[in-house]
């Protein structure tokens, strides 16, 4: 089968790899079966819990893993958390596959270095999308479920505020926009409110993630909420 949104003349060596973490064996038969059919992706491997994860992960370098949270021995947090920490695996994503959107350690996943989450029963089509969405840098993380989550972060009372220790490097205009980035707006919706150029929004964020040294834009609104800035 043909992935409709393939960029033509993409080569099979231009594939996303796909580490697949889950200890359903169910799902991650779904989830190859879903990769292998498409074109662009590859799965690079599979594992049932955590510690088999980060194994996989530094063995085949993945570009990106979709890594279940509730799993025996290592659960899916601490791989995360291994694996961003990881020099070797700087280019590898994460993204947290969960049950229910207000999972508790969602925000922490994404605090360790999970690139954003999804529901297990993200459509297909939104599952690839999301996949090449992190292997281009982006973060999957909309106005909704940023909200959300920093929502039930701040009402159970576990918000406590520790600026970043480079967060005085930011100018004005970079903390202005991280702070829109905290409350989950686009590049092109930050544009508008601050009449900017999409350029423009699109080069602040981008130096105040070099400055603060966040992985993606997952981090550097965890880094905004964690700073105060929003």
């Amino acid at each position: 089968m043909t992935d409709p949104t393939h960029t033509p003349g993409e080569s099979a060596s231009s594939s996303i790899r796909v580490l697949l973490v889950d200890d359903q064996d169910l799902v991650r038969i779904g989830l190859r079966a879903l990769l292998e059919n498409v074109d662009g992706f590859e799965v690079a491997g599979e594992a049932a819990d955590g510690l088999a994860a980060v194994e996989q992960a530094t063995a085949t370098s993945p570009d990106v893993i979709l890594m279940d949270i509730r799993m025996p021995g290592i659960d899916g947090l601490e791989a995360t958390r291994r694996i961003a920490a990881d020099k070797n695996l700087s280019g590898t994503r994460v993204i947290v596959l969960t049950t229910f959107e207000r999972d508790e350690y969602v925000f922490e996943a994404l605090r360790v270095g999970a690139s954003g989450f999804l529901l297990k029963d993200t459509p297909p089509t939104q599952l690839l999308d999301a996949i090449r969405t992190v292997h281009d840098g982006g973060a999957l993380l909309g106005p909704s479920v940023t909200r959300t989550l920093i929502s039930e972060f701040v009402t159970a009372g576990r918000r406590s505020v520790t600026p970043h220790p480079q967060l005085d490097q930011l100018t004005a205009r970079e903390s202005e926009i991280v702070t829109l980035v905290a409350q989950g707006l686009t590049n092109h919706e930050i544009a508008e409110r601050l009449f900017l150029s999409p350029a423009t929004a699109r080069t602040h964020v981008s130096r105040a993630m070099i400055k603060l040294g966040a992985r993606d834009r997952a981090q550097l609104v965890v880094f905004a909420f964690q700073s105060g800035l929003a």
